[in-house]
């Protein structure tokens, strides 16, 4: 087959780490198949020095994701490679493409937090848009020959919200990026990350992005109350709501102890994850727990809301709590601050998430998506 690849988010976070990991194992397992990955010119040349073999063409893509040009041009240049199969993988997916594909649906978080206060648009704009959102990931998910679901909670989700046949949504989970599990980088006393100049003796870690949903006013308002000297870093990307909680940091009084990252490298994200006293992970929502997979596997003890999905993720190798609850956070971020790395059941916790950690792999996402698209091929 003739396969194309939606590349178009690879330098991005979260969804670029699943689409880099899927490409590049795919270009290990599948010597048969030839694949299009469509890309943004600014990714071209890193792309292109990554490959491997032969079996695959980039074609440039310069059309921005959730956007008009996307319903228009997109189709257009993906119907001039003369596609056996597309792998949309993300949910923004042209509506007026008419060959085979599959799409890959992280998560249906906009279902869930439909407020104008997840965007920096205004009310009648965000409702416009949520409308398009809805429109567009239904018209996607009817269409699809195969729904690729990163979660069986996000599975349930796609069954419950877009009616689709259960047989249809197949669930490839994420793995750990062999990049985060560098043996070389050790926890250190001393922990410094040279580019960033830190230097904290014990501190808590959150890494992802700081959307209303991912809870973390209410774990700054936690971290206040907090009777530590522990710090709080925070691991993201500079944007509207990036800016916004460092505000919220500063009008708390906690700004000396809350310390905001971004352009952290893969060495230096492992450096963090090894050195925490414990990632942090407050969400009302995900689709999966990459953050959570990735702290395990470096024995970085996690502490996770207790929702399905990062219940999924970490089984009995995470401490839970309610996210609602500021009083349970603030008992279990004291009982880590409180306790040495000997304390037995946080021992216990660390060495149970490294056994978990092994459970995922890339390498399995990318085997059993390659079934997906042989299950998918059109018919000779």
């Amino acid at each position: 087959m003739k396969i194309g690849i939606d590349c178009r988010l690879w330098d991005e976070t979260g969804v670029g780490r699943y689409i880099r990991n899927l490409v590049l194992n795919l270009q290990k397992l599948d010597k048969e198949n030839k694949y299009v990955l469509f890309v943004l010119s600014k990714d071209y040349s890193n792309i292109k020095s990554q490959l491997i073999t032969h079996n695959s063409q980039l074609v440039k893509a310069d059309v921005k994701w959730h956007s008009v040009e996307e319903q228009l041009k997109f189709p257009m240049i993906l119907k001039r490679e003369n596609l056996d199969l597309m792998h949309f993988t993300y949910i923004s997916v042209p509506i007026f493409y008419n060959k085979p594909f599959v799409v890959t649906i992280h998560d249906l978080i906009p279902y869930h937090f439909p407020t104008s206060q997840a965007s920096t648009l205004s009310m009648p704009l965000y409702n416009l848009k949520l409308f398009g959102y809805k429109f567009v990931i239904n018209i996607a998910a009817k269409k699809a020959k195969k729904i690729i679901a990163v979660s069986n909670v996000t599975k349930e989700e796609i069954i419950d919200h877009l009616g689709v046949n259960p047989q249809k949504v197949v669930v490839t989970h994420e793995g750990v990026d062999c990049k985060i599990t560098n043996p070389k980088s050790q926890a250190s006393s001393k922990f410094q990350i040279s580019n960033f100049k830190l230097k904290i003796k014990k501190y808590f870690l959150y890494v992802g992005n700081t959307y209303p949903h991912k809870n973390l006013e209410r774990l700054l308002e936690t971290f206040k109350l907090l009777n530590s000297d522990s710090g709080l870093v925070l691991v993201g990307k500079e944007d509207y709501f990036y800016k916004r909680l460092k505000r919220k940091a500063r009008e708390m009084g906690i700004s000396d102890r809350v310390i905001f990252l971004q352009n952290v490298s893969d060495q230096e994200l492992v450096d963090l994850y090894r050195n925490a006293l414990a990632l942090v992970l407050p969400s009302l929502m995900e689709g999966f727990g990459l953050p959570a997979l990735e702290a395990m596997e470096n024995k970085c003890l996690v502490l996770a809301s207790d929702i399905p999905s990062l219940i999924e993720t970490c089984g009995n190798a995470a401490l839970y709590f309610n996210p609602l609850n500021i009083n349970d956070l603030a008992d279990k971020l004291s009982m880590v601050s409180l306790h040495t790395t000997e304390y037995g059941e946080l021992e216990r916790l660390r060495r149970e998430g490294v056994r978990r950690a092994k459970l995922f792999s890339w390498r399995k996402m990318a085997k059993e998506t390659l079934v997906v698209y042989q299950k998918s091929a059109p018919n000779p």
